[in-house]
């Protein structure tokens, strides 16, 4: 007796899966002139580590550290919008020049609102990258919603991109990236 080959599903692909592809319309991606982002969750893989003595550590990835020294250098003005008040996002402030820090913030989108009128900005032309429900309001008003692939199904659902990476592990590079629109653009900011 022939033995049968097993029928094997075919693999369904979710919603998210098919968005994980960072893209966006050139239209959309050339009138942005900020990134805001929140810290944990985006540019760390949301854990913390407490030491003996109550030290909090955080590990950031170089990747996404290249990716805001790019983007400042390209001309987009960079935020950092976090619902804690660590000195570890003012040290990472300080080492990538970023003075726009929104620190213990529990109302993100009135920060957004506040960052683009310093700058001069619509809100249209900021990106807002966040990752859990804390997030949502500023990701509601902006012109360029963004999270990582680990961040919240619902930030996922609402979200315009989702990248291919987790928060902490280079999501915001893949951001930076896509919006730099290519390799020669990221050389030129280096340059």
């Amino acid at each position: 007796m022939p033995r049968s080959t097993p029928k094997i599903a075919p693999r369904v692909v979710s919603r998210v899966e098919r968005k994980t592809v960072p893209k966006v319309a050139p239209e959309i991606a050339k009138k942005i002139r900020a990134i805001a982002m929140d810290v944990d969750g985006v540019l760390t893989n949301g854990g913390v580590w407490w030491g003996p003595n109550g030290e909090e550590w955080k590990r950031f990835h170089f990747a996404d550290i290249m990716g805001l020294s790019l983007a400042r250098k390209s001309g987009l003005v960079i935020a950092l919008v976090s619902g804690e008040n660590s000195p570890l996002v003012d040290r990472l402030s300080s080492k990538l020049g970023i003075s726009d820090v929104h620190k213990d913030c529990k109302d993100k989108a009135s920060a957004l609102r506040a960052f683009s009128e310093k700058h001069g900005l619509r809100l249209q032309e900021i990106c807002f990258i966040g990752d859990d429900v804390n997030d949502l309001p500023a990701l509601s008003i902006v012109g360029l919603s963004a999270c990582p692939a680990d961040a919240r199904p619902a930030i996922r659902e609402h979200c315009q991109v989702v990248t291919k990476l987790a928060g902490g592990n280079g999501a915001v590079r893949e951001v930076v990236d896509m919006l730099l629109g290519s390799a020669k653009m990221a050389v030129k900011a280096v340059r």
